[in-house]
């Protein structure tokens, strides 16, 4: 029941952003707010359970990644770093700023989120540089990069303002990272 509240909560979340009420999520599971209620205190629980269903979600998506025996190093890391669950297409990520007006330990958890985890990765860059695919570089300077890139899509203004999705601007972001932006000779 837990797991398919927080689905419902996420496709509400998807189309209504923060905003959303107990109402819209109890129309959108066919059940009573009552209902959701005994699984869920208060909304602000349900926005921190959601975050880390959420993140869940992506952690999982990044094993199938990491542990796939047909994809080198570099394929991973660039696969990991672009993972997103089926169900965030479509999804405002531009919302997620609202969030942190409204829910801030739902917000708090976020950043928290964003900031763990990085095991896998740290090891497919070491890996990399191991196998002289990937030239040495400071790992924590790399998270600082990529965090704070994921962080300003998920919270700024600029997916929006440039008229462009989340999946797309992350691909851009993990292109520039991993291939620069020098053009290669052939």
């Amino acid at each position: 029941m837990n797991e398919r509240i927080l689905e419902g909560a996420l496709n509400v979340f998807k189309a209504k952003g923060p905003k959303f009420t107990m109402d819209d999520l109890a129309a959108e599971m066919k059940m009573s707010k009552k209902t959701i209620y005994t699984v869920f205190s208060d909304k602000n629980e349900l926005m921190c359970e959601m975050v880390d269903y959420a993140f869940n979600t992506i952690k999982e998506e990044e094993d199938k990644v990491y542990y796939n025996d047909g994809l080198s190093t570099v394929e991973k890391l660039r696969g990991i770093l672009v993972v997103l669950p089926e169900n965030s297409y479509g999804f405002d990520y531009a919302a997620m700023q609202q969030m942190a007006e409204k829910f801030p330990m739902a917000h708090e958890k976020l950043n928290n989120r964003l900031e763990s985890g990085w095991e896998k990765t740290f090891d497919l860059l070491n890996r990399g540089m191991a196998e002289g695919k990937i030239r040495k570089i400071n790992l924590e300077i790399f998270k600082l990069m990529y965090g704070s890139s994921v962080e300003r899509l998920l919270m700024g203004d600029f997916l929006k303002s440039s008229n462009m999705d989340y999946p797309k601007a992350l691909n851009e972001v993990v292109e520039v990272l991993i291939d620069g932006i020098l053009i290669k000779e052939e």
